[in-house]
């Protein structure tokens, strides 16, 4: 888990560690959210964290995953996403929108 402090900034190191780790072999998944945290030692808590936990779930091996809400906030990022559809994401009421990083 790891906090930015732009959505912009959190795809593009998780894309970053998706390539380089690629390179050796190693497949790994990223979720990611954008929402309020709670800061506690040595650690993060909050709905949003919870949220990004259920989004990197839906990811395969080298997926970039985000929600619907960081997708809007990266609106004119210059990034490419593409629609996952609807998931309901245990815990978190309703069914949501996911997308998939494509660049």
């Amino acid at each position: 888990m790891a906090v930015f402090d732009s959505p912009a900034r959190a795809v593009e190191c998780a894309a970053a560690m998706a390539e380089r780790v690629r390179d050796a072999g190693v497949e790994i998944r990223a979720g990611l959210h954008t929402g309020e945290i709670e800061l506690v030692p040595n650690d993060i808590r909050g709905v949003a964290v919870h949220f990004a936990a259920r989004v990197m779930s839906l990811a395969g091996p080298g997926e970039v995953l985000i929600s619907g809400v960081t997708h809007d906030l990266l609106a004119g990022s210059g990034h490419a996403f593409e629609s996952r559809g609807m998931h309901a994401l245990k815990g978190i009421e309703g069914e949501r929108e996911v997308f998939r990083l494509l660049d």
